[in-house]
């Protein structure tokens, strides 16, 4: 694409086939398009925390216009998937439920180096969350799509782990803190965000939201797409934002005892449901 971003008419729409398109998996990319359209609103939030730093807010914007073509893109094969699906419609009812702290001036990590900390965990979730879609994905369109974002989530993971190594300089956090916000950052993938964006995206009307079960209920689904491989290079991206030894000993059990939590986790919750 000649150095371009990619935009949604690089997508091969014409190839869509819809009898390879995988019902369960078709849920999770609802979910999934919630959460990505929601760029701007993150942006509102990171712009606040960076108010005087010009270079990171360009940066940001950027960000946040990828960040909602991934929605959009999604979105759009949502609907050729399944007709009766209205992505708008479901974004509202999901920005509707889920509320970011868009009001706050300060970073809820405690700083701005934690916040690029955070930022890096995000990023390490979606690039290996769209990895693991595409290689377990059969239907062209949705496989070039995950391509497309992972690839794009790789890229931002670098942009804010650069940021982070310049405020580093200045914000004296040190390993033990850094490793700290990295695994709170991860606790919160069981938070409303995913849970409201699967209920949002998948819920009958009236149906009423639950946090834990619709929490559940998406992992059931989503969790079995990941291959060691994905747990692997998410350990080394996260052990790399919270200033440890990526390739040590310590890395490798942790990517070996993340993918048998994930795995058992996800049978453990398809039981139930």
């Amino acid at each position: 694409m000649n150095g371009k971003h990619w935009t949604l008419n690089d997508i091969p729409w014409a190839e869509f086939d819809p009898a390879k398109v995988d019902p369960d998996m078709l849920k999770v990319v609802k979910a999934a398009s919630m959460v990505e359209r929601n760029g701007a609103d993150y942006a509102t939030y990171l712009c606040n925390v960076f108010h005087d730093d010009p270079v990171i807010q360009e940066a940001v914007h950027i960000w946040a216009r990828e960040e909602i073509q991934h929605g959009l893109a999604l979105g759009r094969w949502s609907e050729m998937a399944d007709p009766s699906f209205d992505f708008q419609t479901c974004f509202k009812r999901f920005t509707d439920g889920y509320k970011l702290p868009l009001d706050a001036s300060q970073s809820v990590r405690g700083s701005r180096a934690g916040e690029l900390v955070a930022r890096c965990i995000v990023e390490v979730g979606t690039s290996s969350h769209y990895s693991a879609l595409g290689a377990a994905c059969e239907e062209p369109v949705l496989r070039a799509i995950c391509r497309n974002i992972a690839a794009d989530e790789f890229r931002h993971y670098k942009l804010f782990h650069t940021h982070l190594k310049r405020y580093l300089e200045t914000e004296n956090i040190g390993r033990l803190r850094r490793a700290a916000v990295a695994l709170g950052r991860i606790g919160e993938s069981e938070d409303d965000e995913l849970a409201c964006a699967y209920y949002a995206a998948n819920a009958a009307p009236g149906e009423p939201y639950e946090r834990k079960r619709w929490s559940r209920a998406y992992g059931a689904l989503a969790f079995p797409y990941y291959r060691p491989r994905h747990i692997e290079r998410g350990i080394v991206m996260a052990f790399k934002a919270a200033g440890l030894n990526p390739r040590g000993l310590m890395a490798r059990l942790a990517a070996r005892a993340g993918y048998r939590l994930l795995r058992a986790r996800g049978r453990r919750w398809a039981a139930a449901a």
